[in-house]
């Protein structure tokens, strides 16, 4: 009796089959800015409308830099971290903070000076 139980309903139970679903059934990922939210989404909004740099992380040449016409930096707060290459041939970055409304030298002597930007 019991080799006829294990026939008619184990033995079905364990040959089961693996079925595998086509790749060519399978839908594409929808567009990335359906699901984005937060400060994601603003920020390939911001790319969509042609600004491929909305943080403003790019490196910027440094101008003058005199005390006079100091080098501008864009930020949307009151204060900003400011890494200043000060030789060509340098090994390390020289990093400050620049504050809004206040001026800074760095140690190599180019000024620079935060100016206003809209957030992203």
């Amino acid at each position: 009796m019991a080799s006829n139980f294990c026939v008619k309903f184990l033995l079905p139970a364990a040959r089961r089959s693996v079925t595998y679903t086509p790749v060519r059934f399978c839908k594409m990922m929808n567009d990335p800015l359906e699901h984005a939210t937060g400060i994601e989404k603003r920020e390939l909004l911001a790319k969509a409308a042609g600004n491929e740099n909305p943080f403003d992380m790019r490196v910027f040449k440094r101008g003058a830099g005199t005390k006079d016409q100091p080098n501008l930096i864009p930020s949307a707060f009151d204060a900003r971290l400011v890494g200043c290459i000060c030789e060509e041939d340098q090994t390390f970055v020289q990093w400050m903070w620049v504050y809004q409304g206040e001026p800074k030298r760095c140690e190599c002597g180019h000024w620079f000076k935060l100016v206003e930007k809209a957030p992203v």
